[in-house]
């Protein structure tokens, strides 16, 4: 399975998903991406993000309030490079997504997905019927 993942994923997207990697801040396709869309795991395609809770948070990786489907991101405790954080994961490809901070806008639930863009594909809200996620096309109206 996981080399065919190797063949299927960039380096990155498969060091940030299968070795629970982190891609450079700043430096990748969605931190500063705001078209309205979902955001699918890039293993197994399922949903995970819309662009309707996305946010700014300024720290260089794309940044969500809440998943579209919590079930489907699960949390874990992370110890790792000597830090106390929660690491979230994709439920169904057990990809790494990145981690959750309780310092996300308060209005919104105060919770701050820190997502690695490598770890997703982005679906377009014009192209949802079409790649398969019409059900998700409720979240923009």
């Amino acid at each position: 399975m996981k080399e065919n993942l190797k063949e299927k994923l960039t380096p990155m997207q498969y060091h940030v998903t299968q070795e629970n990697g982190t891609e450079p801040p700043h430096q990748n396709e969605f931190d500063q991406h705001f078209e309205q869309g979902i955001y699918v795991d890039i293993v197994s395609g399922k949903p995970l993000f819309s662009s309707a809770d996305k946010y700014d948070a300024g720290c260089g990786w794309p940044s969500f309030t809440k998943p579209i489907d919590s079930p489907e991101v699960t949390e874990h405790f992370d110890t790792s490079f000597g830090m106390r954080r929660t690491e979230v994961r994709s439920k169904t490809a057990d990809s790494h997504l990145g981690h959750v901070f309780p310092d996300g806008p308060q209005e919104a639930g105060g919770l701050r997905y820190c997502i690695n863009s490598a770890a997703l594909r982005f679906v377009p809200k014009d192209q949802l019927d079409e790649q398969g996620y019409g059900e998700y096309k409720k979240l923009f109206d």
